[in-house]
């Protein structure tokens, strides 16, 4: 049974953002701060991913782990209420990611996904993000 009224989770949910999340803006600090420039949020490149290097061909994607099911991860919990509903929900995002991917291989792209869990380590992102970029 969920804790707070539906009125109240509607609100809470209504915050989640999609863009400029706080891992992202990991991400980006520490890809600026190594020299790397970088496009965001491409319209033209299928799944809009967060950041493109367009020399380089790479884009990367810094998934929440609790919306794109890092797996493993605690974070990547199932809620107790309306299960068979955040199942579909999340089953659906897993598959736009897939194919978003898959489109972006396709066209000659490098994907990266950096997971929330993952962006907490500025040094290992930095090295991460390093090796990618080289």
């Amino acid at each position: 049974m969920d804790r707070l009224t539906s009125e109240h989770r509607s609100w809470l949910m209504s915050r989640v953002r999609g863009k400029n999340t706080t891992p992202e803006m990991r991400v980006r600090k520490v890809a600026h701060s190594l020299g790397f420039r970088y496009r965001l949020h491409r319209k033209d490149l299928p799944g809009k991913p967060d950041l493109c290097f367009p020399k380089r061909k790479v884009a990367i994607f810094v998934h929440g782990c609790f919306w794109h099911r890092h797996e493993g991860c605690r974070k990547a919990s199932l809620p107790k209420s309306r299960t068979e509903y955040w199942y579909q929900k999340f089953a659906s995002n897993v598959e736009r990611d897939e194919r978003s991917e898959a489109s972006l291989v396709a066209l000659g792209w490098k994907v990266h996904v950096i997971w929330e869990c993952q962006t907490k380590n500025e040094a290992e992102l930095r090295e991460r993000l390093y090796r990618l970029l080289t």
